[in-house]
């Protein structure tokens, strides 16, 4: 069993977090708080929140199956956690880590910030996973293996066994980012955290939940890690209506987010079929996400056909194994019915 502290950066090891006097308060019958400068007015949000979200993690505990000990929750989204992980276990100008390319752009943009060189492996033609060419990337200063799956932009989740084989053979940390697992029928690796105690899960509220303006992330990882990331980061990350929202969400809503998950899968596969039909559409990627991956002849020409006309895609064609390539959201019935329509009239110019 890999001891994943061996891995954390020794100043980090070292440190004195932030320490609030609620953090030293250990019960009692406490009606009046006058410990950290807040203003005594009440208006509903005049309180500090809680800076550990012991009862939002109770509840995300539930409903992933995991520890709450294993949990950290950051108030970027999932960006928090991943300038986390650089901080955490990489030293400026010294160490590296090793990512998949085409992937989600902040990792490289967090490693330029915290001076961490950036290696990118890129996937195969057909997107799986290189995971002998990753591993030959890496050398004794490689800290950190990025995978996102399903993967952004190729939408694309890995098989399972791949991401275990290369947390296996890798002596350093592996991040998987599930932001798009919920829509995956690949099954997400949060069951193998106690097996695997060098991997990190990250996940979020933001996709299939919809709750992208609260910007709620997670981060699943080992007790010990997951107690460093709550180190090191800032003592209040997330506020108190986000928290109290959240809670919210998850006690009410579980129902209606399984239902809006699978219309969404629905609706994929139905735009999916239709784009395979349309002359000017080379390819349209299998998708284990909540958007498509889609080749097509003039790509900047479709793009500024949908935005002249009210609808807005991301375009994908200038990155490298992405050529012609739109990346196309699924939205509800009537707005995937109003691309398809688009697309259509711009056949016939």
């Amino acid at each position: 069993m890999k001891n994943t502290l061996n891995y954390v950066r020794p100043n980090i090891l070292a440190l004195a977090p932030y320490s609030t006097a609620r953090d030293e308060f250990k019960g009692g019958d406490i009606s009046v708080w006058l410990d950290a400068n807040e203003s005594p007015y009440d208006n509903g949000v005049n309180r500090y929140p809680d800076p550990h979200q012991h009862e939002l993690k109770q509840h995300i505990a539930g409903l992933k199956g995991v520890r709450p000990e294993q949990i950290f929750v950051g108030g970027a989204g999932s960006d928090e956690a991943i300038d986390l992980v650089y901080r955490v276990f990489c030293r400026p100008g010294e160490d590296n880590v090793v990512a998949i390319a085409p992937s989600y752009g902040v990792y490289s943009v967090a490693a330029a910030i915290n001076d961490v060189e950036f290696r990118e492996v890129q996937l195969r033609s057909d997107f799986s996973l290189p995971v002998n060419r990753l591993l030959k990337a890496a050398d004794p200063r490689t800290k950190v293996i990025w995978i996102c799956s399903p993967n952004n932009p190729t939408a694309n989740a890995f098989p399972r066994a791949d991401i275990a084989r290369l947390a296996e053979a890798f002596d350093g940390i592996v991040v998987v980012d599930e932001a798009y697992i919920d829509f995956s029928e690949r099954g997400s690796m949060l069951d193998v955290l106690d097996s695997y105690p060098n991997v990190i899960v990250l996940q979020t509220f933001s996709k299939a939940w919809g709750l992208a303006s609260l910007r709620l992330g997670m981060a699943f990882a080992s007790e010990e890690i997951a107690a460093i990331f709550s180190r090191v980061k800032y003592p209040y990350n997330v506020n108190g209506p986000t928290q109290r929202k959240v809670i919210e969400h998850i006690v009410n809503d579980n129902i209606n987010i399984a239902e809006n998950v699978a219309e969404i899968i629905r609706e994929r596969d139905a735009l999916a079929a239709a784009l395979r039909e349309m002359p000017m559409v080379r390819e349209v990627y299998h998708s284990d996400a909540n958007f498509l991956l889609v080749k097509f002849d003039a790509p900047d020409a479709v793009y500024d056909y949908l935005v002249d006309n009210g609808v807005i895609v991301r375009n994908r064609s200038r990155l490298l194994a992405c050529e012609g390539c739109l990346r196309i959201t699924v939205g509800t019935p009537e707005e995937n019915i109003r691309v398809i329509t688009l697309l259509k009239e711009y056949t016939q110019q």
